[in-house]
């Protein structure tokens, strides 16, 4: 088993900046792929950025070229670099954890509101 924990969520201004952060702990050898998942009211949960282990990522074009997603393997952590936020950003921030044979892991979510 995996657990998640988030923390970083708030409210931002448009144009601003915001770090999420996602601690693992419990079978963290097993796990694989890392990132972040959004859910927005009345929409499906889609996903943000992912990177891999050996660091390889990938991004929504959404958020190309404004959201940078790390990994930090020694502190079991994944991280989530949102610059120019915009107000359909807002939503409901997940992490998400996959392990070598599949199973997927959630974290509590984090709620990230763009407004002015």
């Amino acid at each position: 088993q995996v657990q998640l924990v988030e923390s970083g969520g708030g409210l931002a201004q448009p144009g601003g900046s915001l770090r999420l952060s996602c601690a693992a702990s419990g079978s963290v050898l097993s796990i694989n792929d890392m990132g972040w998942y959004h859910q927005a009211p009345g929409k499906q949960r889609e996903l943000v950025a992912r990177i891999s282990r050996g660091g390889s990522t990938d991004y929504a074009d959404s958020v190309k070229g404004r959201f940078t997603v790390s990994r930090d393997n020694a502190k079991n952590t994944v991280y989530l670099q949102m610059n120019s936020l915009k107000p359909e950003d807002t939503a409901v921030y997940y992490c998400y954890a996959l392990n070598f044979v599949g199973g997927i892991y959630w974290g509590q979510g984090t709620q990230v509101t763009v407004s002015s």
